[in-house]
């Protein structure tokens, strides 16, 4: 692994020319022991700057942003004393401005030749970051090679949004503490950003080159101001009322289509500006999580990939603590949550037992089901399950023609009824899968239509829906906090009842 760039270097790649102030100012206290002295100078004489860290204000893209930088060959980036007390006037700064914070960590963590003061000292940053997320303002996290201990285990990896380098390593304790504790070497994979990515522990992995148009993308969204409802585009008016109800295992079939339009190509044809972060699994995994504007509506999205190519997506109990993060990052960011259901069910193994995916499923419902920001969902095609069930709470809920939801797929139901799978389409008919019996029990708010079928007209299904969730998006912002929550209440107690809604 390649050392990080400098502190300087960073900043330069990422703020627009000409576009840094530093806040900094220098430190009056000397430590008392002289071989601390010593290295300070040192460091100070190697490095041209006087600190581990250097604060500022920047701007990305023409947008000021508040900036903590670390340096690495400032012993090591280590935090003492007089680096936390920078970094902590830098993020009260940051709040009291009402500025995004954009933190570039890369440290070994804690100064030992300052001990345990030093290392309490990650309470004083902590607990500024906190009172500058509380305040709803972005605060965006990249962690560098190597960024470890006391720093990864606080302001390193509290923001809404984390990214990290390629190959960065990232951890708690050290590989050679590790080893000196425990008499074995630590696997090098366990520390890598790509493997903590993989686990939904890191947004995305991003190269340092890259980093600044991910940055002016993220903070796009993050302080775009929503917008009127959008007018409806051309022919969209019309196509409600030309589309017919379609049968419901009719409906199973076309929503099995691997040609149909999933989470990502809906998010791709539909956004004026996307973010898309990393998910367990990867980016070709089973969730989808973004940064988005639809329709001049910005919105955090979390949706299921029911499939890449001819290979299915279970979702996973690392998917749902993940959607529980992603529905959480909205609501800390003031922003509007869109769920996107499209799957064939939680995974079923005994791994997934272990793992908790039952519990998980009940934790995103509380979470989604308390969350005080606007939530839309969006019943995009299968709905399987609990994994499905666990991204439906909302105050709206938008509904593809041929989208359905069960607890079991009709196979399996039909397994249950009639121990076999024959009677699967009799099933679906009777079950009340379908997007307009769900209207009729109270899930479902509108019926966005397919001519019949989604995977036919990709183009023009998706402009549809796009608008629709827009429009949805509009509404639900523009509602009062306490109405909209008051409401929220009153359709989850009244789901499922046919005769009040009808």
């Amino acid at each position: 692994m390649s050392v990080s760039l400098t502190a300087h270097q960073l900043i330069g790649l990422l703020v627009d020319p000409g576009g840094y102030r530093s806040w900094d100012e220098p430190s009056a206290a000397e430590p008392a022991d002289a071989d601390y002295r010593a290295s300070l100078t040192r460091a100070r004489e190697r490095t041209g700057v006087d600190e581990a860290v250097l604060t500022g204000l920047g701007r990305i893209g023409g947008e000021p942003v508040a900036l903590i930088a670390s340096e690495f060959g400032f012993l090591g980036g280590s935090i003492g004393v007089a680096t936390a007390e920078r970094v902590t006037r830098a993020v009260e700064r940051a709040t009291a401005e009402r500025l995004p914070l954009v933190a570039l960590p890369v440290s070994g963590g804690t100064r030992m030749q300052e001990g345990s003061a030093a290392f309490l000292c990650m309470l004083r940053i902590t607990a500024a970051v906190q009172a500058h997320r509380a305040a709803g303002l972005p605060y965006l996290t990249y962690l560098r090679n190597p960024t470890m201990g006391g720093v990864f285990a606080s302001w390193g990896t509290l923001g809404q949004l984390v990214f990290a380098e390629p190959g960065a390593r990232l951890g708690f304790l050290g590989p050679r503490v590790y080893e000196e504790l425990r008499g074995v070497g630590l696997p090098p994979e366990v520390q890598r950003a790509e493997t903590l990515a993989e686990r939904g522990l890191v947004d995305a992995v991003v190269a340092p080159e890259e980093l600044r148009e991910v940055l002016r993308r993220s903070l796009s969204v993050l302080s775009r101001r929503a917008l009127p409802a959008p007018v409806p585009p051309a022919g969209t008016a019309g196509a409600a009322g030309a589309a017919e109800r379609p049968d419901a295992w009719e409906a199973v079939l076309r929503t099995r289509r691997p040609d149909r339009p999933g989470t990502r190509e809906l998010l791709r044809r539909t956004t004026e500006e996307l973010v898309l972060l990393d998910s367990p699994g990867g980016r070709d995994g089973a969730l989808v999580r973004a940064l988005a504007v639809l329709g001049g509506q910005p919105a955090v999205v979390v949706g299921q990939q029911r499939q890449s190519g001819a290979r299915e997506h279970p979702f996973t109990a690392a998917d749902l603590r993940a959607v529980r993060r992603t529905a959480r990052v909205a609501e800390q960011l003031g922003l509007p949550l869109v769920t996107v259901v499209d799957t064939a069910g939680a995974e079923l193994s005994v791994q997934a037992e272990l793992d908790g995916v039952a519990v998980e499923i009940a934790h995103c419902l509380t979470t989604l089901l308390a969350l005080r920001t606007p939530v839309l969902a969006v019943l995009l095609g299968q709905g399987s399950g609990g994994g499905a069930l666990a991204l439906l709470p909302a105050d709206r809920v938008l509904a593809a023609a041929n989208s359905w939801l069960a607890p079991l797929p009709p196979e399996g139901a039909s397994a249950i009824v009639h121990r076999d799978g024959t009677h699967a389409p009799d099933l679906a008919r009777s079950q009340g899968i379908g997007a307009h019996d769900l209207a009729a029990v109270g899930l479902v708010d509108t019926v966005v239509p397919e001519l019949p079928d989604a995977a036919d007209e990709p183009a023009a299904f998706c402009a549809r829906l796009g608008h629709a969730v827009a429009t949805a998006l509009a509404a639900l912002t523009a509602t009062p906090e306490p109405a909209r929550l008051a409401a929220r209440a009153a359709r989850h107690r009244r789901l499922g009842d046919v005769h009040h809604h009808r």
